[in-house]
């Protein structure tokens, strides 16, 4: 037989879900404030029945004394069930309700009572300082029970105390006035508890909404997920607020967009500054998979609005891609300009054959010469001007594939630069951005022609790209800069509109700037001015012979 499962206990305890603890703890709230303000309110009432109680009495005893024929009746007769103060003094009792009225001379023998056996007797409370001219007012037990008594001294026609009056008001009537208040008050009370539970209903139903009927552990749960998530991911997410603010951050976006958390509170404007970022970030600029520059990082963003009036953005680093995809497609033209070059030299091969087969020996050396001098010249003229091995190397090749695309690659006559460069790969990148436009520009127009020129001027580098193709309007000069903006289609790797952003970045960064305007021949000429591109001049070594003449 298999065994019996252990029974399982029943535990007790607070409910696991917040709209369930959130009500209860409301409930229990507003039923303790409202216990509370009733034992505040009952503790008070009972003390002012007490004193309402105790001043009647007062009242009543003040009103006796001031009778004549009371002080008159303890002068000039004896105490007596049927004397004229016993019957006075029950008038009075019975006319005002008190409980009893207790007339006594100077020795403290009773001239009446509601018990009509304890006339002559000697009360059993002391009424000194009634005697002594006070009047009192006080909670007492007598021979009646528990009482609220006043008590006044009485004066004879002449202003003498001659005795003392003593009221008392049955204590079970001031109870039973409390307890007759307590039913109003509890139904006030539980009026109050039910609106409380009402609004705390209400209340936790709107927590309900929000939370999604979560758990607090479940809510601590994902808050703790969501933060190793966000810090772990590797693409930075920012999380903006109804009012556009930003509000969180991740590691990976701090890094991406450069700030730190003093940016938490801050609108994207305030935060970035002016851009193509911020425009994103703030929604001003729509769409999927955007394209932003921020510093020298190639971003991709997308924003997500949330349902409190928010939005989330996130940003890839696309920087490494874009390079590779740059490189790939200069890859490509260079196999492209290969494979037209295999041809080329096939015919030329053909073409040198032919003419050693005619034994034309004579034509045929020239032709080989004019060959191999034609691409000596472009290499030593690129190398003589421009004295960087990258940037001369670059040029060269792209005057082979211009060439292939049936492009005149010129380098300007004026065209000088020292091997002293401070950032050889940030002018390769913007020299091959604008030579690559360029060249896009004029492709398969008639007399093509592309020349690009890059002199010093003390330590600045200025660089100037002219072709002969239609140019860029007066009114697009300024967008042709703006990160995603294009007018070529998108390569296959990726999305344009990245080069000539990073070209202006890549100038700002180093001081500089960069411009476009319309060239002599009527084509796009782009200008960007590097003020601190070089080091400093080389000191001029004179040889020891010429520093002794």
């Amino acid at each position: 037989m298999s065994p019996t499962p252990p029974a399982r206990r029943l535990r007790i305890g607070l409910p696991r879900r917040a709209f369930s603890q959130v009500l209860l703890m409301q409930v229990v709230i507003a039923a303790g404030v409202a216990v509370l303000v009733t034992g505040l309110f009952l503790a008070p009432l009972s003390k002012q029945l007490d004193q309402e109680a105790m001043r009647r009495a007062l009242a009543i005893a003040q009103t006796t004394a001031q009778d004549p024929q009371i002080a008159e009746g303890v002068l000039t007769t004896r105490p007596s069930p049927t004397g004229p103060v016993q019957q006075e003094a029950e008038r009075i009792r019975k006319a005002t309700h008190a409980e009893y009225i207790v007339v006594m001379d100077l020795r403290g023998f009773r001239w009446s009572h509601t018990t009509p056996s304890e006339i002559g007797r000697h009360v059993s409370t002391s009424a000194k300082d009634a005697l002594a001219g006070q009047d009192v007012m006080q909670i007492d037990n007598g021979t009646l029970g528990r009482s609220a008594r006043g008590k006044v001294p009485l004066y004879d026609a002449e202003h003498r105390i001659v005795g003392a009056v003593s009221v008392g008001i049955a204590y079970d009537s001031v109870r039973a006035r409390l307890l007759s208040a307590i039913p109003g008050l509890l139904a006030y009370a539980g009026g109050a508890l039910a609106v409380g539970a009402l609004a705390a209903w209400l209340i936790s139903r709107r927590v309900q909404r929000q939370t999604r009927d979560l758990a607090f552990s479940d809510i601590s749960a994902l808050l703790a997920e969501r933060e190793a998530m966000l810090h772990g991911i590797r693409e930075g997410v920012v999380a903006l607020d109804r009012g556009g603010r930003i509000r969180l951050l991740n590691d990976e976006a701090r890094r991406l967009l450069g700030i730190g958390d003093e940016a938490v509170g801050r609108s994207p404007d305030e935060a970035l500054g002016e851009g193509r970022t911020t425009d994103v970030l703030a929604g001003r600029a729509t769409g999927t998979d955007l394209l932003t520059v921020r510093g020298h990082r190639v971003l991709v963003a997308n924003r997500m609005p949330t349902d409190d009036g928010g939005a989330v953005a996130t940003l890839r680093d696309r920087t490494e891609l874009e390079q590779l995809g740059r490189e790939l497609d200069s890859t490509r033209g260079l196999i492209d300009a290969l494979r037209a070059q295999d041809h080329e030299h096939a015919n030329r091969m053909h073409t040198l054959l032919g003419l050693l087969e005619l034994e034309m020996f004579d034509d045929a050396v020239d032709f080989v010469g004019e060959v191999v001098g034609d691409h000596r010249v472009t290499a030593e003229q690129v190398t003589e001007k421009i004295q960087d091995p990258l940037l001369a190397a670059l040029l060269v090749g792209k005057a082979t594939v211009a060439a292939e695309r049936g492009v005149a690659l010129w380098v300007s006559d004026r065209t000088r630069l020292p091997d002293r460069l401070v950032d050889p790969r940030g002018l390769v990148t913007v020299v091959g951005n604008l030579v690559d436009n360029a060249l896009d520009a004029v492709a398969g127009t008639p007399h093509a022609r592309v020349e690009v020129e890059l002199r010093a001027e003390g330590r600045a580098v200025v660089l100037t790209v002219c072709d002969t193709g239609p140019g860029i309007p007066a009114e697009q000069r300024e967008l042709v800069f703006t990160e995603g903006w294009s007018t070529k289609k998108p390569p296959a790797h990726g999305k344009r509109g990245i080069g000539l952003s990073l070209v202006r970045r890549l100038a700002e960064r180093q001081g500089g700037s960069a411009r476009v305007g319309e060239a002599d021949g009527g084509g796009a000429q782009f200008t960007v001015a590097l003020p601190e591109a070089l080091t400093g001049p080389e000191p001029v070594l004179v040889p020891a012979a010429e520093e002794t003449r």
